[in-house]
């Protein structure tokens, strides 16, 4: 019996935690990458097809298959906290003159052949100049800030955003956006493997329950990405802010 419970005390630890955390998430060269001003912001379908009442998949709220009660979760978390925060953020790199790049769900094509398998049996579809396909207005892009279009929930495998962001010689991610537990997580295992220092800030993203929520961060911290609220993420990069060589 001893033996059982530590066993079963001993499947609630993480025995590799610290080993990732000093050799990924809170590797000296992640903290550089804010001195060095190798970072950027990824603002993950923050749109009309997933992130608006009314529309999109909620257009039909009943045919949507997310209960009315998820679905009021989901959009209290948006308007309440998550875009707000977002928009923090982008503030935050902006005024950092860093960039601030967005990923949306869009096809290249009006009907939408050129989506990916995946997104063709869910019947997941925004065309280009739809509205599905347009940015929440409050976390819209400004100016120049670069934008990727995909159709699947992976940004890096379905798009050229590596081969940009090592033209940028960026080292270092901070995401936000939706869903925390579809296209926010995928894409921050993706960019740890792909050997970039990534943050995602848990109160900049969104999913329609908060068991999905909590159990994707937990699935990231430490392990594929450095878990910060919004608060920590700003002083994060105004500290390191003062750390630049004038």
């Amino acid at each position: 019996m001893d033996i059982e419970l530590s066993l079963s005390g001993a499947a609630n630890i993480d025995p590799l935690k610290e080993v990732y955390r000093e050799a990924v998430t809170e590797a000296p060269e992640a903290q550089e990458a804010l001195v060095h001003r190798t970072v950027a912001l990824l603002v993950i379908d923050v749109q009309y097809l997933d992130a608006a009442r009314g529309h999109g998949v909620f257009a039909d709220a009943e045919k949507s298959g997310v209960p009315a009660d998820a679905q009021e979760y989901y959009f209290n978390r948006l308007e309440t906290l998550t875009l707000p925060n977002i928009r923090r953020l982008q503030d935050a790199f902006r005024a950092q003159r860093l960039e601030v790049i967005h990923t949306r769900i869009m096809s290249l094509t009006r009907d939408g052949r050129d989506r990916s398998p995946g997104h063709k049996r869910l019947g997941l579809h925004a065309a280009p100049g739809s509205k599905d396909a347009e940015f929440m207005p409050e976390v819209a892009p400004v100016g120049d800030e670069i934008v990727f279009s995909k159709t699947a929930s992976g940004v890096f495998v379905s798009t050229n955003l590596e081969f940009v962001l090592r033209n940028m010689e960026i080292s270092a991610l901070f995401m936000c956006g939706v869903y925390t537990n579809e296209c926010v997580e995928t894409t921050a295992r993706d960019a740890s493997d792909l050997g970039f220092f990534t943050s995602v800030i848990e109160d900049a993203c969104a999913t329609v329950t908060p068991e999905l929520h909590t159990s994707s961060l937990n699935t990231l911290r430490d392990r594929y990405a450095k878990i910060l609220s919004t608060d920590e993420a700003i002083s994060e990069l105004l500290a390191n802010a003062k750390l630049r060589p004038r």
